[in-house]
């Protein structure tokens, strides 16, 4: 008798999967699909640089197919926008600080990434990482904070800007007039990093913020400079940094929800997400391209989230969907960060996030699943992808660090489990190099056919999590395991 009810039980399960997956092709709009993502890859938006106007337009396009599919606006939201205020910081005209007789110069062993102009002699004071503790019993008033780049455990690109931002804020509270961060990272090219920020930088600040506090990064990659601060052979820095220019931005997050069918998992949300933003206009290539179209990265993914959008209106699940699009992932993860800072919804009523964030593909039978292994949902994903002719494979690069490199993180920190839902690869070969964050990074030399069992795939995986009888969890032994009982308040 028991064999027969499981029997039917599977039975049951099977028929009910088999429809959830024939509801979405019967549904979906290739065509339509494919229009999105011609769009938000075309010429017109300029690559997507948060910090363009041209961006207003994605948003815009955006927020409307949320309103035409039927997406309600999220509470305390305008319209479909959480706004978000940006300053935009360019690179001083001059940029010099005199360590005893060692002479640092903008753009060569010095970058000024934020704050105004600054001039004159300062008293110079070593805090280790510049971290709350650390000011301890130490007088910072009318003194430039010298401090170790990071933080320990927290090294990545994506912890450098967020420590930074954490970083000017104390030192401002605490009466400093400048934040200098000795980089040494030796891991990291010291040239690399002045191509990248030795241009106009975008942050999260106050749209009437005043007297912004400079921060800025030294080259210290064998802590010789720090150490002879510290141990008293250099007290004062001599400070010329002049033409200083800052400009605010306001940037769109664009929110919506759908409200889930079961009286009691309504309140509980799957967020769906993918970065919207790119990188601009940059170096032409070969051929003279200049624009960055980013199809890859990220408009197949911010195309998923609207066709989530449209299915989920007419398809409600269990749970409540958040659909959520972040700008300015590329800046340093700011459009999430500052939804995860200002929620919009109860972060503990968040119970998944299953973000989209994509460099290239190299392999169209695959989905590449950052953070896959990690929570207990991996067998849905799993499932739902091979339904539609693909598999579900688990980070091949860790050494490249992507899973605390995207929009995922701000959440995993937090406690929501969350991975990043990507396109197929099986390590950063040419092909992926080829294409990341480059002008050819065009619809017309992606695969249409993989996109869309990519994008059917991303929806069957949101509504099975959505629907299931199990809340998500982290794996026992995860580093942010703690982090969601606390969250959840679970034992």
């Amino acid at each position: 008798m028991k064999r027969t009810l499981l029997f039917f039980a599977l039975l049951s399960t099977s028929f009910y999967c088999l429809a959830q997956k024939k509801s979405i092709e019967k549904q979906f709009n290739q065509k339509e699909a494919i229009s999105h993502f011609r769009f938000l890859a075309s010429d017109e938006l300029m690559g997507r640089d948060p910090a363009r106007p041209e961006m207003d337009a994605a948003s815009r396009y955006i927020a409307e197919q949320f309103w035409k599919y039927g997406a309600k606006e999220v509470p305390g939201a305008k319209g479909y926008y959480q706004e978000i205020p940006f300053r935009l910081s360019a690179p001083p005209t001059k940029g010099t600080i005199m360590f005893g007789e060692e002479s640092f110069n903008q753009g060569t062993d010095l970058l000024v990434l934020d704050g105004d102009g600054l001039e004159g002699t300062y008293e110079l004071v070593v805090l280790q990482h510049g971290v709350e503790a650390d000011y301890q019993g130490v007088d910072v008033k009318g003194k430039i904070i010298v401090a170790n780049i990071g933080a320990p455990n927290r090294m990545n690109p994506a912890d450098l800007f967020s420590l930074g931002r954490e970083k000017i804020a104390l030192a401002k509270s605490n009466g400093a007039v400048a934040i200098i961060e000795m980089f040494n990272v030796p891991t990291v090219p010291w040239p690399a990093v002045v191509n990248y920020l030795g241009r106009p930088q975008l942050t999260i600040g106050a749209p009437d913020s005043k007297d912004a506090l400079p921060y800025i990064w030294a080259r210290d990659l064998k802590n010789e400079l720090i150490n002879a601060i510290g141990r008293g052979e250099i007290k004062n820095a001599k400070v010329d940094i002049q033409g200083k220019k800052n400009r605010n931005i306001i940037g769109k997050n664009v929110i919506a929800y759908i409200e889930g069918t079961d009286p009691v998992l309504k309140n509980e949300y799957v967020m769906l997400s993918a970065h919207y933003d790119h990188v601009g206009v940059g170096r032409p290539d070969a051929k003279g391209d200049s624009i960055y179209n980013g199809a890859r990265d990220n408009a197949v993914g911010t195309v998923a989230v609207i066709n989530a959008a449209k299915y989920f209106a007419e398809n409600p699940p269990k749970r409540s969907i958040l659909l959520c699009a972040w700008t300015a992932e590329e800046k340093g993860l700011l459009g999430s960060e500052y939804f995860a800072n200002n929620p919009l919804i109860p972060l503990k009523q968040i119970i998944y996030n299953l973000n989209i964030d994509n460099g290239g593909y190299n392999d169209t039978n695959l989905v590449t699943v950052i953070g896959l292994g990690r929570t207990s949902a991996d067998p849905l994903i799993e499932k739902a992808v091979s339904e539609f002719g693909l598999k579900a494979i688990a980070d091949p690069a860790p050494e490249q660090g992507l899973y605390d490199r995207s929009d995922n993180v701000n959440f995993a920190r937090r406690g929501i489990p969350a991975p990043t839902f990507s396109l197929g690869f099986t390590a950063f070969d040419d092909e992926i190099s080829k294409y990341y964050h480059q002008p050819g990074d065009h619809v017309d030399n992606f695969d249409l056919e993989y996109a869309v069992k990519y994008w059917k795939s991303y929806i069957l995986s949101a509504q099975y999590i959505a629907n299931w009888n199990q809340k998500p969890v982290w794996q026992s032994g995860d580093k942010y395991e703690t982090a969601g009982k606390e969250l959840y308040g679970l034992k």
